[in-house]
């Protein structure tokens, strides 16, 4: 199992700076050199232990902020940016991606949206009449990948959303709570048999949930439609904060921030925390205790990233029957394919050829990480004979330090490398040689090939 070294320069310059202290006067309080401090903070030299414990002990700084987050997150960004196939020289090393994305990430980000505005325009010139009918045809990222890195680079967790929904639930029953709620604003709550799950007339006032719906869908969106109506400033200057480029992505993380707080509510951080471990992320046990969905579950143990009290992190994905990702979290270093499927070898899409059974997986991952998986399917009734089954796949994974909390990985041989099965993000920016699943040759690497011989692949990777 491959050993990371622990590069955290800008993270070190940003608490220096937050502190207000020169070079020297950190490096005296960490029990360093100047220039050893220097070579930290430039990313030429690894954090050392002692290092870690004087920021701790010094400081009381979250010493897991120095890992993973955003560092991380562009590294693998970059990486997949890089695979495609416009790009014909070489691609830059691993270790100078690492360099950019700590030493310059505002330059790496610029990179990236550099990037999506170029697959936008290509996209566009693709569907040149399409492009040339729209008065909008401005250059601009799609909305939805706007609002999906939002979440994603704030690990999952917006604190001021999080923790006003822990307070709403404080005050008792959630649901209850919600209807007086919704009732003191003059907005009057009623079920009936539609397909649609939730409809508010701003006319009439009036809520409407399906009861085709399950009682956890109806509750979660019970709450949606509180957070929209009672919790609109917080959401509003949340979305100041985030500055998006358009109208339509502001509304769509509107609603994002509005199912986080249903979330929330339903499954408050503190208590939630606590049974979560108590329960060993039992996800079965922990719906049945919270009233919630094994979706609304997974999802939500993807979150508990809060400062101070932070749960096991996660990652999390939702899949569809062609593999396509239609929900990605991730509080861990694993990344996901920002276009296209996920890996084949992974087991979220083996989930539905064993519906109503959890698959639990170790991987490892080409750099050398080793997680735990789980994965189930998930299906969403219409309500009606004639009515469409949307059927999902999740996965909810940790690294396998963790796994030990987890109920899923008793029995399973953890100790052991072979357990480990190879998993990657996506196939152009995979660098593994033999695997039989690929689909297309990575891009990092020159192809031999031999006419007078084939094996599981037409080609071979140098």
């Amino acid at each position: 199992m491959a050993v990371q070294k622990l590069y955290a320069g800008n993270k070190l310059r940003e608490l220096r700076g937050r502190l207000e202290l020169t070079q020297k006067g950190f490096a005296e309080k960490l029990g360093v050199s100047l220039p050893y401090l220097n070579q930290m903070e430039n990313n030429n030299r690894p954090v050392s232990t002692g290092v870690v414990l004087a920021l701790a002990q010094e400081f009381g700084f979250d010493v897991t902020e120095l890992q993973s987050g955003d560092e991380a997150r562009l590294v693998g960004d970059m990486r997949e940016a890089l695979a495609d196939p416009m790009f014909t020289a070489a691609p830059p090393p691993l270790s100078d991606l690492r360099l950019a994305a700590s030493n310059a990430p505002a330059l790496a980000r610029a990179f990236l949206d550099l990037h999506a505005a170029y697959r936008q325009t290509h996209e566009r010139l693709a569907s040149l009449d399409e492009a040339l009918g729209r008065e909008d045809s401005r250059l601009q990222p799609s909305p939805w990948e706007e609002v999906r890195d939002f979440f994603h680079y704030c690990d999952n967790y917006i604190d001021a959303v999080d923790r006003a929904a822990e307070r709403f639930s404080a005050q008792g029953d959630t649901t209850t709570n919600a209807i007086k709620a919704l009732e003191n604003h003059g907005i009057r709550v009623v079920h009936a048999d539609r397909h649609q799950v939730r409809k508010y007339d701003v006319e009439t006032q009036t809520l409407t949930l399906s009861r085709r719906s399950s009682e956890a869908t109806r509750n979660f969106q019970l709450l949606v439609q509180l957070a929209l109506i009672t919790q609109d400033d917080l959401l509003e200057a949340t979305l100041d904060f985030a500055r998006f480029q358009s109208p339509e992505a502001r509304s769509i993380a509107k609603i994002g921030l509005a199912n986080y707080f249903a979330g929330a509510a339903l499954m408050p951080y503190g208590p939630f925390l606590e049974a979560a471990q108590t329960m060993r992320h039992d996800l079965e046990r922990l719906s049945d205790r919270f009233g919630a969905s094994l979706e609304q579950v997974a999802h939500r143990l993807s979150t508990m990233q809060r400062h101070g009290a932070k749960g096991i992190p996660f990652f999390f994905v939702r899949v569809d029957q062609a593999g396509t990702i239609t929900k990605r979290h991730s509080a861990t270093t694993l990344q996901f394919a920002r276009y296209g499927g996920a890996c084949p070898l992974w087991n979220v899409h083996r989930a539905f050829e064993t519906p109503g059974r959890f698959l639990q997986q170790l991987a490892e991952t080409p750099d050398g990480i080793r997680y735990f998986c789980l994965a189930r399917d998930v299906s969403k009734s219409g309500g009606a004979f004639d009515a469409p089954t949307r059927r999902y796949a999740i996965g909810l994974g940790c690294e396998i330090r963790h796994a030990n909390a987890l109920v899923y990985a008793d029995h399973m041989d953890i100790g052991s490398p072979d357990a480990f099965e190879p998993i990657g993000i996506s196939c152009r920016i995979c660098e593994r040689r033999g695997c039989h699943q690929r689909s297309v040759p990575p891009l990092e690497r020159q192809l031999s090939v031999d006419l007078n011989q084939r094996d599981v692949l037409p080609y071979s990777v140098e």
